[in-house]
């Protein structure tokens, strides 16, 4: 019996049929189009929390695409392992003539689809991928020079020079014209959260109506804390439930600051894409010459937000119950495990890695690497926020520490089940120069030491 002729649309992160660039292209290449999400094992085994928000929510928008494509005669397939035995099983069971997909910037996305289409190649298939997530990525945005950018001022003024100059930047791919070339079939079983060892949560994260409204109060409000004042697209934007070219297109009506957003999300993807060693190390690699204490007992007070600093213990309690934390607070937790406690940003990244619903490597790499100081257009070593001081700007009432610090009362001091602070601001602050003042003179040592043995050796020659 032959096997089914197919193409193979290979959803990542993706999770919609609308707008979809890679799915646009399968449906323009003439085979019948069968799409694929796989639960990747290489990402999935290093989970430690089997009831992560970010599985739940993928496999709930996975079982409305496969409803969606079920009523359109097709289905999804679901599968469960490691993507290059996946594609091995599917050789055996189809006859594939190519593989749709949309870029991924991280390394192990790059290596993943390299291996994959090396394999596709022995057996004949072609593997094609696209620009998706990023509205201007990779060489798109360059200096005179033919370089990546490494500070956002002059990259965005490019990035938007570039939208004004060329509507086609944001212009939709019109999927739902061609859904007529997939692949016809019944059903398909679908894997199972407890197949793959995870539990539900029975949470819900419904995707905010875009309007002009929501992005207005996003230019007025996304710095306080206790107000609905963000999108809270995050995760839909990580996940690609919501077209970026629909939400760019709108945030040009609408609101600058959003689509300044927009622009940080392409510039990090960028940065990612174009220095791959920010995974690991500090953009500026002299950064990691600086000595952190990361203290065990510091680490873990952060973490559970008893640091005496109610701003700081509000953001992490947030974020340890719900999987988010407010963008504002976010820097100021941040800021506050580095340069208050010492605390490598490598950790608190981490941390956050395993914790946010909304969790993106290459944002959440600039953020922590721009509160380090060690990042593009990172804020200098000698900026250290004041808690204290950002709680009485953005949250002046007190509502959003009351909401997650109960316990704490309006008068410091005179909250007796609330800890007193950890560690003095001032102090802080001074510590954290020095430190930072003694890693960079090393640094800089090292480097003219090099210099004169280099020039030594080349007067010599």
């Amino acid at each position: 019996m032959s096997k089914p002729t197919v193409a193979i649309m290979w959803h990542r992160r993706d999770l919609r049929l609308h707008d979809n660039a890679a799915l646009y292209h399968a449906l323009k290449a003439g085979r019948p189009v069968l799409p694929l999400f796989i639960f990747d094992k290489d990402i999935l085994d290093h989970l430690h929390d089997k009831r992560d928000r970010r599985v739940e929510f993928i496999y709930k928008e996975v079982l409305k695409m496969q409803d969606a494509l079920q009523k359109m005669g097709s289905t999804l397939l679901v599968r469960y392992g490691r993507p290059l035995d996946i594609f091995r099983e599917l050789t055996n069971e189809y006859d594939i003539t190519n593989v749709f997909a949309n870029y991924d910037y991280e390394a192990y996305g790059k290596g993943r689809d390299a291996e994959v289409a090396t394999y596709l190649g022995s057996v004949g298939a072609g593997f094609h991928t696209y620009k998706d997530q990023a509205i201007l990525d990779r060489d798109e945005v360059l200096t005179g020079a033919g370089k990546p950018y490494t500070v956002f001022g002059p990259y965005s003024r490019n990035w938007l020079s570039k939208l004004a100059a060329d509507p086609t930047y944001l212009a939709s791919y019109p999927t739902e014209d061609h859904t007529d070339a997939l692949f016809k079939t019944p059903p398909t079983p679908m894997v199972t959260l407890d197949d793959m060892g995870f539990e539900p949560l029975g949470e819900n994260y419904p995707k905010p109506t875009v309007s002009a409204e929501l992005l207005a109060t996003y230019q007025k409000m996304r710095d306080y804390p206790a107000e609905r004042g963000t999108s809270e697209l995050g995760i839909h934007l990580r996940f690609g439930t919501i077209s970026i070219r629909d939400l760019a297109r709108q945030a040009q009506e609408s609101s600058s600051t959003f689509l300044s957003e927009l622009c940080w999300r392409d510039f990090y993807f960028q940065v990612l894409d174009h220095f791959p060693h920010v995974e690991q190390y500090a953009f500026r690699r002299e950064y990691d010459k600086i000595r952190f204490l990361n203290k065990p007992e510091d680490i873990e007070r952060w973490k559970n937000g008893q640091t005496g600093y109610p701003l700081v213990d509000a953001g992490m309690r947030q974020l340890n119950e719900t999987g988010w934390m407010h963008n504002r607070v976010r820097m100021v937790v941040a800021g506050f495990c580095i340069k208050h406690l010492l605390i490598d940003w490598r950790i608190g990244e981490a941390y956050f890695a395993e914790k946010l619903r909304d969790f993106d490597l290459s944002a959440n790499n600039g953020g922590w690497q721009w509160a380090a100081g060690s990042g593009t257009d990172a804020a200098p070593y000698f900026r250290v926020f004041n808690p204290t001081a950002q709680a009485e700007k953005f949250d002046s009432k007190g509502e959003y520490i009351r909401r997650w610090v109960p316990e704490y009362g309006n008068v410091p001091g005179q909250s007796p089940q609330y800890p007193a602070p950890m560690i003095d601001h001032t102090f802080a602050r001074q510590r954290v120069v020095e430190v930072y003042k003694a890693g960079l003179k090393k640094e800089e040592y090292f480097l003219r030491m090099h210099n004169i043995k280099w020039l030594c050796i080349s007067k010599l020659c």
